[in-house]
C-alpha cells in the first residue's frame, strides 16, 4: 500500500470510528466534480487507483427527490456493483433503501451513464464480490 493509501486509510479509520460524516455539500462537491470532468477527477480513491468511484442516480424511497450519491465500484461483466457498507458504520445508507424502492436507475462510471436495475447479491456470488472488493481496497474488510 502506497504512502498515501495509508494516510487515507488512517483518516477514513479516523472518521468511521467517530461516526463523523462530511455532510451533503462534499458529496455535491465531489458529483459536479466528477460530471464535469468525465469521472478524471473524484473517479478514484486516493492511494488505490484499481478502487473506482461510480455515480449512483437514485430516488428517494419516501420523499421521491432525485438524488447522486459517490460510490465505491466494481466492475463484474457487464454489472456495475457497489456495496452498501456506509464506511463501517452500523446502519445501511439511504441509497440502499432507495434502490430498494426504485431499483431501476442509472449509474455514472467516468463518462459513461449506464442504465441498470438494482439488486442485492447473495451466497456465493455475494462473497465473490466481496472478495473483489477487498482486493482492490483493503481498507473495506
Amino acid at each position: 500500500m502506497s504512502a498515501l493509501g495509508q494516510l487515507t486509510s488512517a483518516s477514513s479509520r479516523f472518521l468511521n470510528k467517530r461516526g463523523i460524516y462530511l455532510g451533503r455539500r462534499s458529496a455535491r462537491i465531489h458529483v459536479a466534480m466528477y460530471r464535469r470532468s468525465g469521472g478524471r477527477l473524484g473517479g478514484h480513491i486516493p492511494g488505490w487507483p484499481d478502487a473506482r468511484i461510480a455515480l449512483l442516480d437514485h430516488v428517494g424511497a419516501k420523499t421521491g427527490t432525485h438524488r447522486t450519491s459517490p460510490v465505491m465500484c466494481l466492475e463484474d461483466g457487464d454489472a456495475v456493483v457497489v456495496m452498501a457498507s456506509k464506511a463501517g458504520q452500523p446502519t445501511n445508507p439511504a441509497w440502499f433503501h432507495n434502490l430498494m424502492a426504485h431499483p431501476d436507475t442509472t449509474v455514472q462510471l467516468g463518462p459513461t451513464v449506464r442504465q441498470v436495475h438494482a439488486r442485492v447479491a447473495t451466497g456465493d456470488e455475494r462473497a465473490r464480490l466481496w472478495s473483489g472488493f477487498l482486493a482492490i481496497y483493503p481498507g473495506s474488510g
